[in-house]
């Protein structure tokens, strides 16, 4: 559960920048929202795995 928090997290984080980029055209922070953006696959990857650990040890 602690791997899912993150990722919330990390989508609350990005929504300011998301905001500035989308908006305001502040290609700085399109930079950010890109590299959360990467942050976020890999911790969307991670749980992946850990589901599917989990799944087949039951």
């Amino acid at each position: 559960m602690e791997k899912f928090e993150k990722v919330k997290a990390l989508i609350e984080s990005a929504g300011a920048d998301a905001e500035k980029f989308y908006n305001k055209g502040n290609a700085a922070a399109g930079t950010r929202l890109r590299k959360a953006m990467q942050d976020l696959k890999v911790a969307a990857q991670d749980i992946r795995a850990e589901v599917t650990e989990r799944k087949n040890n039951i």
